[in-house]
């Protein structure tokens, strides 16, 4: 991590860790740590994306496939195997990752459109799956009973507890990815959104480095999606549908696609508008969003964290304005 990414670490780690007094004491915002638990579990899926899109140049429509994946393993495994939650989730995300390889090797050697519509289709079949497995995954009615998690026999009971457990794993997950893009791994994505081409034509093993990012991806939504089936201990096929996909994306979009941090704060914000502030528009949902997307792509289409060196370029423009009236 360079400089300016650990100063912004610290300022997010300082400002997750008082969220929760802030908004303690207000009864209206109280249930906002319940809204940051989750915030924060979908925001691992979308670092995942944000390396996929933003770093590597694919579109993907299954990480809500993928999250369901790690969220069904979680659950089947400590249910009717009674494996312990700690243990049913690294399980759940080498699954996932053995799966997302399997699909990942032929459906990245698509482009464009075309890859995105092999992956919203791996993604509805996953759906479908959920959906009709009754006997393993209780079927449209979902399953229930799950058990929580806890450490060293202690349960995590308290929205706050979950809270810094789940902000904690994200900025791991934060961290690790960092790493990764400042190695040589790193160089070689960005240099396949650049120009694949180009990059093939130096040495750089493509396909191979598109599969690692997109497995990558899908194990970080597995892990979420297993905090999240241990978190509200109960899940159903609706909850990783084709609209959670495209969730994800805006979320990711809406922040920034070319940066880490952009797909952490596009995430709580479109938490906090889907979850809280738009629920007056619930019957269209889908119109929001696309409207939302539509004002994004037109006014800032890096996102907002674009809008940072949008205002530092107006100001460098109005200082040399002013310097050049002077003289």
């Amino acid at each position: 991590m360079g400089r300016k990414n650990r100063l912004i670490l610290l300022v997010a780690v300082v400002l997750i860790a008082v969220f929760p007094w802030i908004v303690r004491p207000f009864q209206s915002v109280s249930h906002y740590v319940d809204v940051m638990v989750f915030a924060g579990i979908f925001a691992l899926v979308c670092v995942g994306l944000s390396l996929l899109m933003g770093y590597a140049g694919q579109i993907s429509l299954a990480q809500a496939a993928f999250f369901g994946i790690g969220a069904y393993s979680s659950g089947i495994l400590t249910t009717k195997f009674g494996m312990n939650p700690w243990l049913a989730m690294p399980a759940g995300m080498a699954a996932c990752g053995v799966v997302a390889w399997l699909v990942g090797v032929p459906a990245l050697r698509l482009k464009g459109h075309y890859l995105a519509m092999a992956t919203l289709g791996f993604g509805v079949i996953v759906n479908i799956v959920m959906a009709e497995e009754v006997e393993w995954t209780g079927g449209p009615s979902g399953m229930a009973d799950i058990p929580g998690l806890s450490i060293a026999g202690h349960p995590i009971g308290s929205e706050t507890e979950w809270y810094y457990l789940v902000w904690g794993i994200v900025f791991l997950a934060v961290i690790f990815c960092f790493h990764i893009l400042h190695s040589r791994v790193g160089r070689a994505l960005r240099a396949i959104h650049e120009e694949e081409k180009a990059a093939e034509s130096v040495g750089v093993p493509t396909a191979a480095y598109k599969v690692r990012v997109f497995v990558l991806g899908a194990v970080l939504a597995a892990l979420a999606g297993s905090l999240y089936t241990h978190y509200v201990t109960c899940i159903n096929p609706s909850s990783f549908n084709l609209m959670w996909s495209i969730r994800f994306m805006l979320m990711v979009m809406v922040g920034g696609m070319h940066s880490l941090w952009g797909a952490v704060v596009g995430t709580i914000l479109m938490t906090f508008i889907g979850n809280e502030w738009l629920q007056v528009f619930a019957d269209l949902e889908i119109f929001v969003h696309g409207l939302i997307l539509l004002l994004v792509a037109l006014f800032f289409p890096g996102g907002i964290v674009s809008l940072a060196g949008m205002f530092r370029g107006r100001r460098k423009k109005s200082a040399s304005a002013l310097e050049g009236a002077g003289s």
